[in-house]
């Protein structure tokens, strides 16, 4: 029998160590990805000791209303920016009342792209707050250009976002 160790599986596993040891929960505001990592993290048995919610705020009046995004931020610059990233992680992060919060919002494909944001774009953002106690929040935003069809974008959003959470809370 062939041992296949899906590193993708292993990381959430190692995420929820860490969770866990902590007493820590997590939330998601997903765009792009509709909800592949939260179904990545929710495939663990147990994952409800940890994982508190997923937000998919596909559309621009969902990532303002559900996680007060502004939208005059959304229209300045664009649902695919850092800084709407950063925004839909601090607010899924506060509205679900956890520790950490990522954010996924990006252009899959096939169609969506423009010579500033091509196909493939994907802004990611990760808050954290060490003591929930406090408004101390850590917030870290990235852009990344992915290449594929929309299913292989999708995937490598996800598991970049679970990769760099992973470094995040063992730096």
């Amino acid at each position: 029998m062939k041992n296949n160790i899906d590193p993708q599986h292993e990381c959430a596993k190692s995420i929820a160590h860490v969770l866990l040891s902590r007493a820590w929960k997590i939330a998601l505001a997903e765009s792009c990805t509709g909800g592949l990592v939260g179904a990545s993290l929710t495939d663990l048995a147990g994952s409800s000791a940890w994982f508190e919610r997923g937000y998919i705020t596909y559309s621009n009046v969902a990532k303002s209303e559900c996680l007060d995004v502004p939208m005059e931020m959304i229209q300045s610059f664009g649902a695919v920016s850092e800084q709407v990233a950063g925004a839909m992680a601090e607010g899924a992060r506060r509205k679900a009342n956890v520790n950490v919060a990522i954010s996924i919002t990006g252009i899959a494909g096939p169609t969506g792209g423009s010579p500033e944001k091509p196909v493939g774009t994907v802004c990611f953002g990760w808050a954290i707050n060490k003591n929930i106690q406090n408004d101390v929040v850590e917030t870290a935003v990235i852009t990344k250009q992915f290449l594929g069809d929309r299913q292989t974008i999708r995937e490598q959003a996800r598991d970049y976002a679970l990769s760099k959470l992973l470094e995040l809370l063992q730096s």
